[in-house]
């Protein structure tokens, strides 16, 4: 296992979908979900974090070295594609875009 990036992806994308997981919940519970699209894009980025986890861990655990690659690639770009997605959320937060 030459690269180690699968190793740092699995417990930062972890913690990050257990936040965007935290204000799913906390929109249901406050009733503002349904006056919302946060809890949507929220939903989406959630879901780009555990497959970018699920990746990692299966280029973590295989002993195959392209398929390690491959899979530690794509939860790469999951990872950045959900960072990206977060980034996005908090301007359209900013500039009142999602109420």
């Amino acid at each position: 296992m030459a690269n180690t990036t699968s190793q740092h992806i699995l417990p930062t994308a972890a913690n990050l979908l257990g936040f965007c997981l935290f204000v799913i919940t906390s929109l249901h519970i406050t009733n503002s979900a349904t006056s919302s699209l946060i809890d949507e894009f929220t939903s989406l980025i959630a879901l780009l974090f555990a497959f970018s986890c699920l990746l990692s861990f299966l280029s973590i655990r295989t002993t195959d070295r392209a398929k390690e690659q491959r899979a530690e690639r794509l939860a790469d770009y999951l990872f950045l594609a959900a960072l990206v997605g977060i980034v996005g959320i908090i301007l359209l937060l900013i500039f009142r875009v999602i109420r």
